[in-house]
């Protein structure tokens, strides 16, 4: 891992890591915001990840996450949003190819060879901070929108891995909107039974862990109903008995002015579900 910022920030560390990763076939950027208390001992860790057309820069330079991080203790590891290149498969619009990974493992070219955010968010990336920081190996999950999307479905898909999962304002049933259909169907092609398996509204009828799921959505969000349609998932939890909160937020859009305004509360209850793990 190579180090390519360095900065002091409440009392802990903003790092930004550039790294070869096996399952992207490809360098991947990280942020690592270590709080005071890493100095110390091992500090447990908030994986946070972004939406379309972000890189890791969006959440730490805008979220105003490190204050509370300091507060409780907490790491924050924000990876990038799909592999970047001269070498890596692209496409013209924003919503498909570079910067728009998904958090799925392609199965079809040209997207196979690198786009395998899956792979990297659930399996490379924690051991690869485990191992190079002092962490434990107690983990929240969380995402705006495509990364609420991907917070969602790794933590359904992992029983035992995360001790919580948040979202802001998530993609909840990629299957049945624009931005997924079009993404799911260039990286798994048009079998739609495959798309099942990053879907947190099917997943969630089947989850074999009942992980609380918490949300928070903008009312004034120019997504809302065409692309993020939170009360798809909130009936298919209710159905089943999955624990879900949905709190709509009256009058915020799908900015990060949204995001700064609630991350404290989010970064909180991830602390305490974090300090409650067996």
């Amino acid at each position: 891992m190579e180090r390519i910022e360095h900065r002091v920030c409440f009392g802990g560390w903003q790092n930004v890591y550039s790294h070869r990763s096996h399952a992207v076939d490809g360098a991947m950027r990280l942020a690592v915001y270590l709080p005071p208390q890493a100095d110390t001992q091992k500090v447990p860790v908030l994986y946070w990840l972004s939406g379309l057309t972000c890189t890791e820069q969006n959440f730490i330079t805008k979220a105003g996450a490190q204050r509370y991080a300091a507060e409780h203790g907490m790491a924050i590891v924000a990876c990038d949003t799909s592999p970047r290149g001269g070498n890596v498969a692209d496409d013209s619009t924003y919503d498909l190819g570079q910067g728009a990974g998904f958090y799925v493992d392609a199965t079809v070219a040209p997207w196979s060879r690198h786009y395998r955010m899956y792979d990297y968010v659930a399996h490379e990336l924690p051991a690869l901070i485990e191992k190079n920081f002092p962490v434990t190996n107690r983990r929240a999950i969380s995402g705006h929108s495509m990364g609420g999307h991907g917070a969602l479905t790794i933590a359904l898909k992992n029983p035992g891995r995360y001790c919580s999962v948040s979202a802001f304002a998530p993609i909840v049933a990629p299957s049945r909107v624009p931005w997924g259909e079009r993404a799911l169907s260039a990286y798994l092609g048009r079998d739609r039974e495959l798309w099942r398996a990053y879907d947190a509204t099917e997943l969630v009828q089947t989850a074999n862990e009942k992980i609380p799921l918490l949300i928070d959505q903008g009312d004034a969000d120019e997504f809302l109903q065409t692309q993020l349609r939170p009360e798809l998932l909130v009936t298919a939890a209710e159905a089943v008995g999955h624990p879900v909160r949905l709190r709509m937020r009256h009058g915020y859009d799908h900015s990060y002015y949204f995001i700064a305004s609630f991350i404290g509360e989010h970064i909180a209850y991830h602390a305490k579900e974090l300090r409650n793990a067996r």
